[in-house]
């Protein structure tokens, strides 16, 4: 396993980390769990990824459950949750001081954990004063309930603006933000951030680097019964899949599947160690709902020097949608 800096912080990260969203009560009952994290952590994952909003709160505690069945060394292993829907009640949702308060304290007792290496706000909060956000999470961090405080799916200026109130109000800013990343999706990272690396030290830690499952190939043929976009609760995702967008998603899949083959290697894997290339990159979430499927993925680590500057520019010339570099003057 390869660690990385989370942005300027000390802590390092296994350069891919295990996620529980889609498939944690959905795909995987609590025996599965067990296999999947010991899997993963064997292989040297340390960064374990969930969020109130999973399985509304069952996804964190089936993740606890393995976690003490598994009993590994508190100071082995990072786990971290997100704060934003809690529920359905004004009182449940959002990124007031309360929310954040009350949904940390549960999100604690769902892992069965004492703190909270990495927490997140899930999504910007528009209706709560960005300064009321920042306190609440410099308070858990200085009563010892969290470690470190990010975002997830915010805007650059989103991110700028709480450092500068961090600044201003000498009090812990975020570390690190949660931003969806791939070989389809590249505009955050790429370009938008660009600036927030140097001045503020940004770490990332990117899901879905898969596409959501358009970039193994499994939907070339349309949508297997045993995937994610077969879910009742996950139809907006099928929907997404089946339109002209994604099918020309599914398009260039079919195209990336030959620089696969010739790098002996499957899709996914190119996929992912395709976002390992990039050092903006601190640690790349898998999702997975088998072990076999994990341990494939997690084989993509021996691939990024396969990648040399010819492959990647084959790549490009499948992609067509690399970002325009920021300008400077």
């Amino acid at each position: 396993m390869q660690y990385r800096r989370l942005g300027k912080s000390g802590l390092k990260v296994s350069a891919l980390s295990l996620g529980s969203w889609v498939t944690f009560k959905f795909q995987v009952d609590d025996r599965l769990a067990v296999d999947l994290m010991r899997t993963a952590y064997d292989a040297g994952v340390n960064l374990f990824d969930n969020a109130e909003a999973y399985a509304q709160g069952e996804s964190e505690r089936i993740m606890g459950r393995a976690l003490r069945k598994l009993g590994w060394g508190r100071d082995t292993y990072c786990v971290s949750s997100k704060v934003f829907w809690g529920g359905k009640l004004p009182t449940q949702k959002g990124l007031s001081k309360k929310h954040i308060h009350d949904a940390c304290h549960a999100a604690l007792e769902r892992l069965q954990v004492d703190y909270l290496d990495l927490y997140f706000c899930h999504r910007p909060d528009l209706e709560t004063p960005i300064e009321e956000t920042v306190r609440a999470m410099n308070d858990l961090i200085a009563q010892g309930k969290v470690l470190y405080w990010g975002t997830s799916e915010w805007s650059a200026d989103q991110i700028a603006e709480a450092h500068g109130v961090a600044r201003a109000l000498s009090l812990a800013g975020p570390t690190m933000e949660q931003p969806q990343y791939s070989m389809l999706v590249r505009e955050k990272v790429e370009h938008e951030f660009a600036r927030l690396y140097d001045t503020v030290g940004l770490g990332t830690t990117i899901w879905s680097p898969l596409a959501s499952g358009i970039l193994t190939g499994k939907y070339a043929q349309g949508v297997p019964k045993d995937s994610r976009m077969a879910l009742p609760e996950y139809q907006w995702l099928r929907e997404r899949l089946e339109s002209p967008q994604g099918q020309a998603q599914v398009a260039k899949a079919n195209e990336l599947a030959a620089v696969a083959r010739d790098l002996g290697c499957s899709l996914a894997q190119l996929a992912i160690a395709w976002c390992l290339v990039n050092p903006r990159v601190s640690t790349v979430i898998l999702g997975a709902s088998k072990v076999s499927q994990l341990t494939e993925n997690l084989g993509a680590l021996a691939l990024p020097e396969k990648l040399t500057p010819a492959v990647l520019d084959r790549i490009e010339g499948i992609l067509g949608n690399k970002p325009e570099p920021p300008e400077t003057y």
